[in-house]
Protein backbone atom coordinates (compact mmCIF):
# COMPACT_ATOMS: atom_id res chain seq x y z
CA UNK A 1 0.00 0.00 0.00
CA UNK A 2 1.39 3.45 -1.20
CA UNK A 3 0.32 6.68 -0.39
CA UNK A 4 1.60 10.09 -0.19
CA UNK A 5 0.24 13.48 0.40
CA UNK A 6 1.68 16.82 -1.83
CA UNK A 7 0.89 20.29 -3.06
CA UNK A 8 0.28 21.34 -6.49
CA UNK A 9 2.87 23.39 -7.89
CA UNK A 10 2.30 23.85 -11.45
CA UNK A 11 1.73 21.61 -15.03
CA UNK A 12 4.94 20.93 -17.23
CA UNK A 13 5.79 18.49 -20.08
CA UNK A 14 7.93 15.67 -19.70
CA UNK A 15 9.37 13.36 -22.68
CA UNK A 16 9.47 9.77 -21.46
CA UNK A 17 12.03 7.12 -22.51
CA UNK A 18 10.00 6.48 -25.96
CA UNK A 19 10.60 10.31 -26.58
CA UNK A 20 7.00 11.05 -26.73
CA UNK A 21 6.21 14.57 -24.77
CA UNK A 22 3.72 13.92 -22.12
CA UNK A 23 1.83 16.96 -19.87
CA UNK A 24 2.48 16.43 -16.18
CA UNK A 25 1.49 17.67 -12.81
CA UNK A 26 4.37 18.53 -10.28
CA UNK A 27 3.61 17.97 -6.50
CA UNK A 28 5.70 18.85 -3.97
CA UNK A 29 5.89 16.26 -1.23
CA UNK A 30 6.28 17.30 2.51
CA UNK A 31 7.92 13.99 4.27
CA UNK A 32 5.39 12.40 6.76
CA UNK A 33 5.07 10.38 9.97
CA UNK A 34 2.69 7.52 10.62
CA UNK A 35 0.41 8.45 13.54
CA UNK A 36 -1.33 6.04 13.59
CA UNK A 37 -2.17 1.87 12.43
CA UNK A 38 -6.14 1.41 12.52
CA UNK A 39 -6.98 -1.84 12.49
CA UNK A 40 -10.88 -3.99 12.03
CA UNK A 41 -10.08 -5.30 15.90
CA UNK A 42 -9.38 -2.52 17.40
CA UNK A 43 -11.10 0.62 14.97
CA UNK A 44 -13.48 -1.50 13.26
CA UNK A 45 -11.81 -1.00 9.74
CA UNK A 46 -7.98 -0.34 8.66
CA UNK A 47 -6.28 2.59 7.48
CA UNK A 48 -3.08 4.97 8.22
CA UNK A 49 -2.86 8.25 9.13
CA UNK A 50 -0.37 10.05 8.19
CA UNK A 51 0.94 13.71 9.84
CA UNK A 52 3.16 16.50 8.06
CA UNK A 53 4.27 19.68 7.89
CA UNK A 54 5.51 22.42 11.12
CA UNK A 55 3.57 24.76 13.07
CA UNK A 56 3.65 26.76 16.29
CA UNK A 57 2.55 24.19 18.90
CA UNK A 58 0.16 27.07 20.63
CA UNK A 59 -1.69 26.46 17.07
CA UNK A 60 -2.43 22.92 17.36
CA UNK A 61 -5.53 21.74 19.68
CA UNK A 62 -3.87 20.03 23.16
CA UNK A 63 -6.16 16.93 22.49
CA UNK A 64 -4.51 16.14 18.60
CA UNK A 65 -0.89 17.52 20.24
CA UNK A 66 -0.30 14.04 21.69
CA UNK A 67 -1.28 12.36 18.29
CA UNK A 68 0.17 14.84 15.68
CA UNK A 69 2.65 16.78 17.60
CA UNK A 70 3.01 19.95 15.68
CA UNK A 71 2.50 18.52 12.30
CA UNK A 72 0.04 21.12 10.48
CA UNK A 73 -1.70 18.11 8.32
CA UNK A 74 -3.17 14.62 8.95
CA UNK A 75 -4.83 12.50 7.03
CA UNK A 76 -5.64 8.97 6.98
CA UNK A 77 -5.44 6.29 3.95
CA UNK A 78 -7.87 3.53 3.62
CA UNK A 79 -7.24 0.44 1.48
CA UNK A 80 -9.22 0.59 -2.23
CA UNK A 81 -9.33 -2.38 -2.46
CA UNK A 82 -11.96 -3.58 0.47
CA UNK A 83 -12.16 -2.60 4.01
CA UNK A 84 -11.03 -6.24 4.75
CA UNK A 85 -7.30 -6.05 3.16
CA UNK A 86 -4.60 -5.34 5.87
CA UNK A 87 -2.40 -2.47 6.02
CA UNK A 88 1.04 -4.57 6.23
CA UNK A 89 4.68 -2.97 5.37
CA UNK A 90 3.80 0.08 7.35
CA UNK A 91 4.87 0.73 11.26
CA UNK A 92 3.62 3.85 13.90
CA UNK A 93 6.38 6.15 13.71
CA UNK A 94 7.51 5.54 10.20
CA UNK A 95 8.67 8.08 7.66
CA UNK A 96 6.65 8.03 4.17
CA UNK A 97 8.29 10.14 1.95
CA UNK A 98 8.47 10.58 -1.95
CA UNK A 99 10.97 7.64 -2.59
CA UNK A 100 7.82 5.80 -1.86
CA UNK A 101 7.08 5.45 -5.31
CA UNK A 102 8.73 4.35 -8.25
CA UNK A 103 8.70 5.84 -12.11
CA UNK A 104 5.90 4.15 -13.97
CA UNK A 105 3.79 3.58 -10.68
CA UNK A 106 0.19 3.00 -12.02
CA UNK A 107 -1.56 5.88 -9.32
CA UNK A 108 -4.94 7.41 -8.37
CA UNK A 109 -5.02 11.50 -7.65
CA UNK A 110 -7.44 13.11 -5.24
CA UNK A 111 -7.94 16.65 -4.92
CA UNK A 112 -10.62 19.81 -4.38
CA UNK A 113 -11.39 20.95 -7.89
CA UNK A 114 -11.29 24.80 -8.73
CA UNK A 115 -13.93 27.06 -7.65
CA UNK A 116 -15.64 28.57 -10.46
CA UNK A 117 -18.43 30.60 -8.03
CA UNK A 118 -21.90 30.94 -9.26
CA UNK A 119 -22.58 29.88 -13.27
CA UNK A 120 -25.12 28.98 -15.16
CA UNK A 121 -26.46 25.89 -16.95
CA UNK A 122 -24.42 26.11 -20.24
CA UNK A 123 -21.33 25.93 -18.38
CA UNK A 124 -22.13 23.98 -15.47
CA UNK A 125 -24.29 21.57 -17.40
CA UNK A 126 -23.44 22.00 -21.16
CA UNK A 127 -26.98 23.22 -21.78
CA UNK A 128 -26.94 23.81 -25.45
CA UNK A 129 -28.85 27.81 -25.12
CA UNK A 130 -31.94 29.17 -27.01
CA UNK A 131 -32.13 29.80 -30.71
CA UNK A 132 -29.72 32.76 -32.04
CA UNK A 133 -32.69 33.82 -34.61
CA UNK A 134 -36.75 33.60 -35.25
CA UNK A 135 -38.05 35.92 -32.58
CA UNK A 136 -35.46 35.08 -30.05
CA UNK A 137 -34.22 37.87 -28.27
CA UNK A 138 -31.30 38.01 -25.53
CA UNK A 139 -31.81 34.49 -24.89
CA UNK A 140 -29.08 32.76 -26.07
CA UNK A 141 -27.64 31.08 -22.84
CA UNK A 142 -30.93 30.98 -20.59
CA UNK A 143 -31.98 27.76 -19.63
CA UNK A 144 -35.43 27.45 -21.44
CA UNK A 145 -38.51 25.82 -19.19
CA UNK A 146 -38.35 25.06 -15.88
CA UNK A 147 -41.36 23.86 -14.41
CA UNK A 148 -44.02 21.18 -15.77
CA UNK A 149 -47.52 22.19 -17.00
CA UNK A 150 -49.30 19.85 -14.66
CA UNK A 151 -47.82 19.42 -11.05
CA UNK A 152 -46.95 23.45 -12.06
CA UNK A 153 -43.96 23.50 -9.49
CA UNK A 154 -40.61 22.61 -10.62
CA UNK A 155 -39.22 19.42 -9.94
CA UNK A 156 -36.34 18.82 -6.86
CA UNK A 157 -33.24 18.11 -8.65
CA UNK A 158 -33.66 20.19 -11.58
CA UNK A 159 -30.36 21.30 -13.25
CA UNK A 160 -30.34 24.91 -13.03
CA UNK A 161 -27.38 27.32 -12.57
CA UNK A 162 -25.69 27.42 -8.99
CA UNK A 163 -22.48 27.34 -7.64
CA UNK A 164 -19.78 25.45 -9.61
CA UNK A 165 -16.38 23.60 -8.74
CA UNK A 166 -14.65 23.31 -5.34
CA UNK A 167 -15.65 19.15 -5.45
CA UNK A 168 -13.23 16.53 -4.59
CA UNK A 169 -12.35 14.90 -7.35
CA UNK A 170 -10.60 11.63 -7.82
CA UNK A 171 -8.65 11.39 -10.82
CA UNK A 172 -7.41 7.35 -12.10
CA UNK A 173 -5.07 5.97 -14.69
CA UNK A 174 -2.38 8.27 -14.08
CA UNK A 175 1.44 6.98 -13.55
CA UNK A 176 4.43 8.34 -11.93
CA UNK A 177 6.69 10.00 -14.50
CA UNK A 178 9.36 10.66 -12.43
CA UNK A 179 10.54 10.94 -8.74
CA UNK A 180 13.04 13.65 -7.84
CA UNK A 181 14.12 12.42 -3.58
CA UNK A 182 16.80 15.66 -3.60
CA UNK A 183 13.82 18.07 -3.75
CA UNK A 184 10.95 15.99 -2.59
CA UNK A 185 9.23 16.19 -5.85
CA UNK A 186 6.63 13.75 -7.76
CA UNK A 187 6.20 14.31 -11.86
CA UNK A 188 2.40 12.79 -12.28
CA UNK A 189 1.24 12.34 -15.72
CA UNK A 190 -1.56 14.14 -16.69
CA UNK A 191 -3.69 16.85 -15.06
CA UNK A 192 -4.41 16.73 -11.43
CA UNK A 193 -7.53 18.84 -10.10
CA UNK A 194 -7.34 21.52 -7.99
CA UNK A 195 -5.16 25.24 -8.30
CA UNK A 196 -1.53 25.95 -7.33
CA UNK A 197 -0.91 24.89 -3.93
CA UNK A 198 -4.14 22.61 -3.50
CA UNK A 199 -3.48 19.58 -1.27
CA UNK A 200 -3.10 16.24 -3.58
CA UNK A 201 -3.73 12.83 -2.15
CA UNK A 202 -2.01 10.67 -4.30
CA UNK A 203 -2.50 6.55 -3.94
CA UNK A 204 -1.03 3.42 -5.28
CA UNK A 205 -3.34 1.74 -8.67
Amino acid sequence: MKFIVGTKTGMTQVFDAEGICRAATVLKVDKATVSQVKTAETDGYNAVQIASGEQKEKHVKKAQQGHIGSASLSREFRPRFGEDERVTGVEKGSSVDVDTFEPGDDVIVSAVSKGKGFQGVVKRHGFKGGRRTHGQKHSEREPGSIGATGPARVFKGTKMGGRMGSDRVTVKGLKVLQVNADENILVVSGAVPGRKGTLVEVYEA
